[in-house]
């Protein structure tokens, strides 16, 4: 893969891509008469494949898998981040069309938000910190 080093230029349209990726998706999808649920659903099936093959990369990157060894480097794992991260924004943008933009940014900003409003730099605590927890809630599965 040909990545270029250094800042992206201002001018490049992410959401551009992602649109016409979901559409191309979409019109496929829709051609073998697939319902747009079922199409959301396979499409978001995709990102936990993705996140396997990104982990996949990691134990790789690490050399833990004792039949493989060293099997993948840090920037096999960079790219398999990009995969995964590719494949949900055209999943949000399959459900949304082109609302999936301005509701990115809005979820973006309301979880970042929590994250970081700390007191002060290097502050540990954080009023939100435990929701984002694998506990479950009282009264959630």
């Amino acid at each position: 893969m040909n990545i270029p080093d250094g800042p992206i230029p201002s001018d490049a349209r992410p959401w551009d891509d992602i649109g016409r990726l979901a559409a191309l998706f979409t019109r496929l999808d829709t051609e073998r008469g697939m319902s747009p649920e079922q199409q959301w659903t396979l499409q978001t099936l995709k990102i936990s494949e993705e996140a396997g093959e990104t982990a996949q990369a990691v134990i790789g990157a690490w050399g833990t898998n004792p039949r493989k060894g060293r099997s993948h480097t840090w920037r096999h794992v960079q790219e398999e981040v990009a995969d995964t991260a590719i494949t949900s924004l055209v999943a949000l943008y399959r459900m949304l069309g082109e609302e999936a933009p301005a509701f990115f940014t809005a979820v973006l900003a309301e979880k970042s938000a929590k994250f970081l409003s700390f007191a002060e730099p290097g502050d540990q605590e954080h009023p939100g910190a435990g929701k984002m927890t694998c506990r479950a809630e009282p009264g959630r599965r």
